[in-house]
């Protein structure tokens, strides 16, 4: 009889355990997130987690009661299907990155959550923190749909080894194209396999010449512009510099190419030793922003990595306060300068004392990109528009930009506008 007894209590044990911890897991709230492994700049990283990670200890210190969890080992290669899936099946996460390829899709077929809502309802949140692009990022069809996280701007690499040996001096800040074009003339010569510039196209010449592609409805393309076929055209004329030789990656990482646009995360990645030295180890190099055409600036392309929460999410109250701590949290946004090689798109942050000395610590001989330099940089920097069809849009007008061969023929121009107008209001 003793035994039974003994059993039976086990048993009422076991099942108060029971009861307790399943009382306690339906009052746990399970917050979900997505994100990739690795770098979505392509660069070296150490712990690709960490931001998160110390993003997520000081959420639950403020929500005990809820609990983040994220698939991790996602190649950055594959997140985009993989978010993909997951939306298609309804199981997306509460909270994810967001690539900026993705965006215009994402936001378009409804998938994303409009934040003005919770942006005006919340009295600590203050979207003037960010760069200005930087927030535009996220905007579709005139709301906020996306924060942004990390940003990256497009800056020229310079072979500082090539240009010493032609005795020119490195372009300052404030070049234009007519430096550049100087520079790169100086410097081309087809016989010896050496050139002025690698992988520059007339859309990095349109953004430093003041222009627009498209309204920002998305309703109108301004392919004929002026402003817009003086960088084809200028794009043209260093081609020609080839003398139809086509200029490859490797003729740049061999060190015969004086210049190439690249994305200021390449430069804080490879700058320093050892990387350095296995990225490009012939030469000597540095950057500088990029040049400016007559009707523009030193402006360049900036891309951003956004966070956005799922449109079906049942818990977006507490998605939206973890997107705050990720994206406009100070001590969080700070360690983009330990674990990733972007800058940050909180204003503070970007500029601080603390950050610009992690930042020139990691690139050294880097004296170019000063406070202000960045500042300008980040408050000008201008992100590809945001609305549904763009991307059609985009290769329609590259397609008429390659078979105009660079030229400017009007009549072959403006019919492919037409076309794309036609497209953009069906």
């Amino acid at each position: 009889m003793r035994r039974w007894i003994g059993i039976a209590a086990a048993g009422l044990v076991f099942l108060s355990a029971g009861l307790f911890w399943g009382l306690k897991s339906q009052q746990t709230t399970v917050l979900t997130v997505g994100v990739y492994a690795g770098s979505y700049w392509e660069t070296p990283i150490g712990d690709c987690y960490q931001i998160l990670d110390d993003a997520i200890a000081l959420f639950q210190q403020r929500h005990p009661d809820v609990r983040v969890e994220y698939a991790s080992g996602i190649p950055t290669d594959s997140y985009s299907e993989w978010l993909a899936e997951k939306i298609l099946r309804g199981t997306e996460p509460d909270l994810y990155f967001v690539m900026p390829e993705d965006f215009n899709l994402l936001a378009s077929a409804g998938a994303l959550e409009q934040l003005d809502g919770f942006m005006a309802a919340d009295s600590d949140f203050d979207s003037s923190v960010y760069y200005a692009p930087c927030l535009q990022a996220g905007v579709f069809g005139g709301g906020q749909y996306a924060l942004p996280h990390e940003s990256v701007p497009t800056i020229m690499f310079v072979n500082k080894t090539l240009l010493e040996a032609q005795g020119i001096p490195l372009p300052d800040n404030q070049w234009t194209w007519e430096d550049f074009y100087d520079i790169c003339a100086r410097v081309t010569d087809v016989e010896k396999r050496q050139f002025g510039v690698f992988g520059y196209t007339w859309l990095n010449a349109l953004y430093s010449n003041g222009a627009s592609l498209f309204s920002e409805d998305g309703e109108s393309c301004y392919l004929a512009d002026d402003k817009i076929q003086s960088a084809v055209q200028f794009a043209g004329e260093l081609d020609n510099l080839n003398g139809g030789y086509t200029v490859t990656p490797r003729d740049f990482d061999l060190g015969r190419v004086a210049f190439r646009p690249f994305l200021f995360s390449e430069y804080r990645a490879y700058q320093p030793y050892p990387w350095r030295v296995k990225k490009y180890s012939s030469f000597e190099w540095d950057c500088v922003c990029m040049p400016s055409g007559p009707s523009g600036g030193n402006v360049s392309e900036l891309h951003t990595m956004l966070l956005g929460i799922s449109s079906r999410s049942g818990n977006q109250a507490l998605a939206w306060e973890l997107m705050k701590l990720l994206t406009a949290d100070e001590t969080i946004q700070n360690e983009l300068y330990t674990y990733s090689h972007g800058i940050s798109p909180v204003q503070r942050v970007a500029e601080n004392r603390e950050a610009m000395e992690m930042l020139m610590g990691d690139i050294p001989g880097g004296s170019g990109f000063s406070p202000g330099v960045i500042r300008d940089i980040m408050t000008t920097a201008v992100s590809a528009p945001q609305f549904e069809r763009y991307n059609q849009a985009m290769i329609m007008a590259e397609s008429a930009v390659a078979e105009s061969g660079g030229q400017n023929q009007q009549s072959r121009i403006l019919t492919a506008q037409r076309e794309i107008n036609i497209f953009l209001n069906q």
